[in-house]
């Protein structure tokens, strides 16, 4: 589905102010910290001692208001797996926005991974950021081992902002029998097209993840490329994926052409150009929005 907001392109010179002035503000492109509201469901901090990261992994976890309950000693929920951005910390969606309350109305279980600047990818250049392999391998059945979780496709969901929207795709493209769900947020959705060179600071970590221009890494990480790779003949069914931009973002674009992109293979998903850029404000919005798009995917 497509929104009803078509604005004009979004100039080269504003787009350098923008850039610019995102550099300038705080972690994860993101506005300053709001201020901390109160709790609705609790929130408790918890380390994965990982073997692929050779270090202790700490996560969040979001739990349903009624999770320790008697009446609720035996239910199971879904699991939403919440990725932050560049610059960003696994804590960053509990501090930056009231999502302990906005899941008061929904019965599952949110889960805030760290991923540091790694971009959900394992590295070529650093042996032990394998961030890819560590939330896929470790800890989804960690989650599924620790917490009561449906732990099945249909019951679980994952999305993100900025770094964290490309991250989120990706896994739902390369990992469809595990999410039933997709979601992005202003996401960074072709982060493998860029280098240092050619897109400045932003891009410094991306070449220390993905190496050099024509890598094989950055070829099998391009959700671009997965995307028009798909062939009915082999195509799994993919999760629905949710897309939301802000017009004056400077990653506008991108997801304009991946929304294209879907269109052109068929993809099932949702697209949604709103005012807005890079920052909190539209990120506080949209988890609100997807958490109501969640809610209506994970299976009865």
């Amino acid at each position: 589905m497509t929104g009803q907001w078509r604005p004009t392109r979004i100039s080269v010179s504003t787009m350098i102010i923008l850039i610019v002035g995102l550099l300038q503000i705080s972690p994860a492109f993101g506005a300053p910290q709001q201020p901390a509201r109160a709790a609705s469901n609790p929130v408790e901090t918890h380390k994965l001692a990982s073997k692929l990261m050779g270090r202790d992994m700490p996560y969040r976890v979001v739990l349903p208001a009624d999770y320790a309950s008697d009446a609720a000693a035996t239910t199971r929920y879904p699991v939403l797996f919440l990725l932050h951005g560049l610059y960003g910390h696994y804590d960053n969606w509990t501090d930056k926005t009231a999502i302990e309350d906005y899941a008061a109305g929904f019965k599952f279980i949110i889960v805030t991974p760290e991923g540091a600047d790694g971009w959900y990818t394992d590295s070529v250049s650093a042996p032990d950021d394998k961030y890819e392999s560590y939330i896929i391998k470790e800890l989804i059945p960690e989650v599924d081992k620790k917490f009561r979780t449906l732990a099945d496709r249909g019951h679980r969901g994952i999305a993100g902002l900025s770094m964290g929207g490309y991250g989120s795709l990706k896994f739902g493209i390369k990992y469809p029998d595990l999410f039933v769900v997709a979601g992005s947020f202003s996401g960074a959705l072709g982060a493998t097209t860029y280098t240092e060179k050619s897109n400045g600071a932003i891009a410094k970590s991306i070449d220390l993840v993905y190496g050099p221009p024509d890598s094989d890494t950055r070829k099998a990480n391009d959700i671009f490329k997965l995307v028009r790779d798909l062939t009915p003949e082999k195509q799994k069914p993919l999760p629905f994926i949710y897309l939301a931009c802000g017009t004056e973002d400077f990653l506008f674009q991108s997801n304009r052409d991946f929304d294209s992109l879907l269109i052109e293979k068929k993809v099932p998903h949702e697209y949604r150009e709103l005012p807005g850029v890079h920052d909190w404000k539209f990120w506080d919005g949209q988890i609100q929005q997807f958490l109501q798009v969640a809610d209506r995917m994970f299976s009865p």
